[in-house]
């Protein structure tokens, strides 16, 4: 008897109709085609032992199975559960009348309990664009399916509930989730707040700016001086998701495999902070089997790489790309897949080996020549994605002593809204640009032009300071977001005075040490 069931195999962040056909006839082979590979093909033991210790008998009969399409490779676990339905089905132990409603993926232990799997949010976007009734899928997962409504989405943990589903034994219950609610809940509630921190203000008046423009950051300072500890808060300052960008994020996370049990949709930005031993793969994604990157999983977020230099320069360099065009794909012979990567890169660094070059107190030893070899570890290019360059300084004990509260995220965080508001508005009708950050030379020119004034003032700080000519538009974006802040139409000598500020490392005698 040959029957169908459904399911998924997740490709980049979406998902494509797998159609697992099961024919039983005479004989005593069992035959699984259509691309797959050593994990699937190992499910027939999987599901042998889970059908006999649950009371089903695996047929003896000749049984071959077929993965269609055929040509896309099926990887993974969560086939277990569509084949071992699918098997059942074939040889008359289970009614094949409602299996065309429903996308069914699991994986087997051997007792029949069924385990969670990655990527259920794009496999359920998947079955309700196809018009599937509803998802059947382990019960740790359902919270994160039931983000998409117009799907009944059940989750199980034996086999068992399954097959008597589909006999008319039981029903199950759907999950519920009330999407808007756990959404708007979630995104005031942070773990780290500015208002922990004490004094720094130019500091976070360059985070504000920063969040409000999208604007790439560098802060350049002493151990200890809080450099981490401002940027661990940058998320508690960045616009809160819209359900597009939080229904996008969480896509990635889910193939990743980084969706927590009790999660439906994400409602903070993400902040993603590797280690500086990291490889490359690991850093923009890929393998022999593509998953996303950490560039990836800080999408509509936050990628902090903590002391900079310390990074291995192949690893920085493969970003390039990335923060030009806000996306990274991944070749393969057979395929190719795109993952986005449109994230707001903070990092940090000591300024020197021995970290106390211009430190107030204390004296750098570091020899002649060593701060400059010291920063050159972050290529040009790499400085030249990076909009704002902020030195800090350790906070005096007056300072860290005073017991009046900081100002705290939501205040900063309004401000921030009220700006990006403004871009959005400006920007309404230019595909794929938000904020300031991703303006193209002809949008600068259009809205970032400084008036004769600021010309005068720009032309001259470049040639006291010995700007290089890649920070001319950087200062225009930046003025931009300033102006914006100020809520002013044009962008004042202030607004570039202080854009100016912002570029530390482009002054070609910040690290000539004597």
């Amino acid at each position: 008897m040959l029957v169908k069931v459904f399911g998924a195999a997740v490709q980049g962040i979406g998902a494509n109709l797998i159609t697992i056909e099961v024919n039983c006839s005479k004989g005593i082979k069992f035959m699984l085609v259509g691309l797959p590979d050593t994990s699937v093909k190992e499910s027939h033991e999987r599901i042998v032992s889970a059908l006999q210790v649950n009371g089903y008998k695996f047929p003896r009969q000749q049984i071959v199975i077929n993965m269609s399409p055929a040509d896309i490779r099926k990887e993974g676990t969560a086939y277990d559960l569509p084949l071992a339905i699918g098997i059942l089905a074939a040889s008359d132990s289970l009614k094949n009348e409602k299996l065309e409603d429903y996308v069914i993926m699991g994986e087997l232990s051997l007792d029949g309990s069924i385990l969670p799997i990655k990527g259920v949010l794009p496999i359920a976007v998947k079955a309700r664009e196809l018009g599937f009734k509803g998802i059947i899928l382990p019960s740790k997962n359902a919270k994160e399916a039931a983000v998409v409504n117009n799907l009944d989405v059940y989750g199980v943990d034996k086999i068992n509930d399954v097959v008597d589903f589909f006999n008319d034994d039981r029903t199950l219950d759907k999950t519920i989730v009330d999407t808007r609610l756990e959404f708007n809940n979630a995104q005031q509630v942070f773990d780290f707040d500015f208002s922990d921190v004490k004094g720094q203000e130019n500091v976070k008046r360059a985070l504000e700016v920063a969040a409000s423009g999208g604007h790439n950051l560098i802060m350049i300072g002493p151990p200890g001086a809080g450099k981490s500890m401002m940027a661990k808060r940058m998320p508690s300052i960045l616009p809160p998701f819209t359900l597009h960008e939080a229904l996008e994020t969480t896509k990635i996370h889910s193939v990743a495999g980084k969706i927590g049990t009790e999660t439906s949709l994400m409602a903070k930005r993400p902040f993603r902070s590797p280690h500086h031993t990291i490889s490359d793969v690991a850093l923009v994604g890929g393998g022999a089997f593509p998953q996303p990157g950490e560039i990836s999983l800080a999408h509509n977020g936050v990628l902090f790489l903590d002391e900079l230099p310390e990074f291995s320069r192949s690893v920085l360099e493969v970003m390039r790309q990335p923060l030009e065009d806000r996306k990274i794909s991944i070749s393969r012979s057979r395929f190719t897949v795109e993952y986005p990567a449109s994230f707001m890169l903070v990092s940090s660094m000591n300024p020197c080996p021995c970290g106390y070059y211009n430190h107030p107190e204390k004296e750098c030893v570091c020899p002649n020549g060593a701060v400059q070899k010291y920063l050159n570890k972050i290529s040009g290019p790499l400085l030249d994605r990076i909009d704002i360059h902020i030195e800090i300084v350790p906070v005096p004990f007056e300072k860290i002593s005073d017991k009046s509260p900081a100002e705290p995220s939501k205040s900063i965080r309004n401000r921030v809204i009220r700006a990006r508001e403004l871009q959005a508005s400006r920007f309404k009708n230019e595909d794929g640009i938000y904020c300031n950050a991703q303006m193209t030379p002809k949008l600068l020119a259009k809205y970032a032009s400084p008036d004769e004034a600021g010309l005068t003032l720009l032309k001259t700080a470049m040639d006291r300071f010995n700007l290089s000519a890649r920070a001319y538009d950087r200062i225009l974006k930046v003025s931009r977001t300033i102006a914006d802040l100020d809520n002013s139409e044009t962008i004042l000598p202030k607004h570039l005075a202080e854009a100016i500020n912002y570029r530390n490392l482009d002054r070609e005698t910040w690290a000539n040490k004597i």
